[in-house]
């Protein structure tokens, strides 16, 4: 229990949140369905009981794993049916507070008028592939860590969401390389997923997020110096939210000055449902930005094919995302 990866697999053993590759891994897998085929329970909009109920379980059942590894005569087919067993648990406990997903059902397509154009039997896969077949492949996420050394691949270990699932892989850029290739996707009205660490001055009431927001250093009468690699390194800042990054304000020489994203706190949060931050913030608390391969310039979409170097779960930068 001591040992740093086991330690960290009992301190996480589900997360609250997610990204962009565990997502597309489970929709090639699964498929959708529509909203309101599915609709949202109280529990899938309160996720923090449910959640901290099944990491619960998933602890007990970690313990009951070990002891049986040590019993005489324990195989690993033993085991692997023990574990399915307690995943069953684990779907039911999801199936009460969340619902079961439709194997499948009956979905009426309407036009802008609202009138009945088709009404047809799906399974999730066949509707993912008829209305929203996707080329993940096509996707790449990149990020800004000063703490590591640019234009070289990543991998997070154990960050995926399905067992067959690819973890999650970036390649590192200086944000200089990363604005204009967000710059090019807005431009031809393409939105991104994007995350950053959302909560630093940010004024929720405006929905405005700019570094002069707030001056604590004359409040407190000292100075916070860190820079945004510093911060990362002692756990001071790091990932935290995941949105839609959607417009920018460009000055007469194409430069960013402010950016917008879209995000998932509901239409009376923000300025709109939408956050604002100037170029300054953008720079210093953007972390992640999953870009079509369109928009990466060859020379870094080729960046893109090397080995990538191994990274620990628990690695400062890689907390889930909300």
């Amino acid at each position: 229990m001591t040992d740093q990866e086991v330690e960290w697999l009992f301190k996480n053993p589900i997360g609250d949140g997610g990204q962009f590759t565990g997502v597309a891994n489970l929709i090639d897998k699964y498929g959708l369905v529509p909203a309101e085929v599915m609709p949202e329970t109280y529990n899938t909009n309160n996720t923090s009981a449910i959640s901290n109920l099944i990491a619960l379980k998933l602890r007990e059942n970690g313990l009951q794993l070990r002891e049986m590894a040590v019993q005489k005569g324990m195989t690993p087919a033993k085991l692997q049916q023990k574990k399915t067993e307690m995943l069953g648990t684990i779907y039911r406990m999801l199936a009460l507070t969340m619902g079961e997903p439709p194997a499948q059902f009956t979905w009426q397509q309407k036009n802008t008028k609202g009138e009945i154009v088709e009404t047809a039997e799906y399974t999730p896969m066949e509707f993912y592939q008829k209305f929203a077949k996707t080329d993940f492949s096509k996707y790449y996420m990149v990020m800004n860590d000063p703490t590591r050394e640019y234009y070289k691949v990543y991998e997070i270990q154990y960050d995926r969401h399905v067992y067959d699932g690819q973890n999650w892989r970036y390649l590192n850029l200086p944000v200089e390389d990363i604005a204009p290739m967000c710059i090019a996707s807005i431009k031809d009205s393409t939105m991104m997923y994007f995350s950053c660490d959302v909560g630093k001055f940010l004024d929720s009431e405006k929905g405005f997020m700019d570094m002069n927001n707030f001056d604590y250093e004359s409040l407190m009468g000292t100075t916070f110096g860190m820079n945004k690699g510093q911060r990362v390194a002692t756990f001071a800042s790091g990932s935290s939210h995941a949105m839609t990054l959607c417009a920018v304000d460009l000055d007469k020489e194409g430069k960013p000055i402010k950016w917008m994203v879209e995000n998932s706190w509901g239409v009376n949060s923000g300025w709109q449902g939408n956050l604002i931050m100037t170029n300054e913030w953008f720079n210093e608390y953007m972390f992640r930005v999953v870009l079509e391969e369109k928009y990466i310039p060859a020379n870094l979409r080729t960046m893109m094919d090397q080995e990538p170097i191994m990274l620990p779960a628990w690695d400062p930068m890689f907390a889930p995302e909300e």
